[in-house]
């Protein structure tokens, strides 16, 4: 997995007169986020989280054509930048915003990132030695589900994968089920079958030793392949 990066861009500027629909105030500064790949293409339907250090609240948005968003968040804090994927919420950096009484503040910032093509789906359990999703991981599916509805031109591939213990035709058997059982969990969400298909491995492509423990925990593994953006 390529490694994820980020530009963040603040701009301060005070007393202007703004033409959008959110207008900063005495108590809030307005913020225009972009997201960015690394081609310097703006991303559409990317969401964005910024959480209060103070107070933990999150304000969020998600970025429309061109791939920004507008945003007003309560001055005199600062915000952990948080950036959504199809598996988790990835922390960026900290923005402050200040407290400058008597003038309306705004903020650009743009974020720059690159999408990996592959997620491991630390959170999504199965029963042992079956297909059958664990309902503890039901919640972590359904964040998938949300991501997917957001970036409606992607197509994925989940790909099954198991550690060295049985036959490797029982283990490809065992892949192959589990991959269409998370895939047959997002039709029945409401994804397009085109969007999402399934595969199975078996124990043909291990990332640890299938000497240790923790090595086949690390090999028994539900992967999204990322096969268009």
């Amino acid at each position: 997995m390529k490694n994820i990066f980020f530009l963040l861009l603040l701009v301060g500027i005070s007393t202007r007169l703004y033409s959008q629909k959110l207008e900063p105030s005495e108590t809030h500064a307005l913020l225009t986020v972009s997201v960015i790949n690394e081609k310097e293409k703006p991303q559409v339907g990317e969401q964005v989280l910024l959480e209060s250090v103070t107070n933990k609240k999150v304000y969020s948005g998600i970025t429309k054509e061109g791939g920004k968003f507008d945003i007003l968040v309560p001055k005199g804090d600062k915000y952990n930048i948080k950036y959504k994927t199809i598996s988790s919420d990835k922390n960026y950096n900290v923005l402050d915003v200040p407290n400058k009484k008597g003038e309306l503040l705004s903020f650009e910032v743009t974020i720059q990132f690159e999408l990996p093509k592959v997620y491991t789906l630390d959170n999504v359990y199965f029963e042992t030695g079956k297909a059958d999703i664990k309902t503890s991981s039901f919640k972590y599916i359904d964040e998938m589900v949300e991501y997917m509805k957001l970036k409606k031109t992607m197509e994925i591939e989940i790909a099954g994968h198991t550690d060295n213990v049985g036959t490797p035709e029982s283990n490809l058997k065992l892949s192959l089920g589990r991959a269409n059982s998370v895939r047959s969990y997002l039709l029945k969400k409401g994804i397009a079958e085109e969007r999402v298909s399934a595969k199975g491995y078996g124990d043909t492509q291990p990332v640890a030793s299938n000497d240790s423990e923790s090595g086949k925990q690390k090999n028994r593994r539900t992967e999204v392949r990322v096969i268009k953006e």
